[in-house]
């Protein structure tokens, strides 16, 4: 089960880089960058959901 858990946070971590750099060098942002966006805050919501349950 931790080894989801440290890949679902891998994963979240590369998302975030992606929607940081699309914020700081907007002109360079892919054109699939707001899937990405949702993607991450949905995917961060999930964590959080979860993360404040098993506490």
């Amino acid at each position: 089960m931790l080894k989801y858990k440290k890949t679902f946070v891998w994963i979240l971590i590369v998302l975030n880089a992606v929607v940081l750099l699309g914020q700081i060098y907007p002109e360079g942002a892919p054109p699939f960058a707001r899937v990405v966006n949702i993607l991450f805050l949905v995917l961060s919501l999930v964590y959080f959901i979860s993360a404040s349950r098993k506490s």
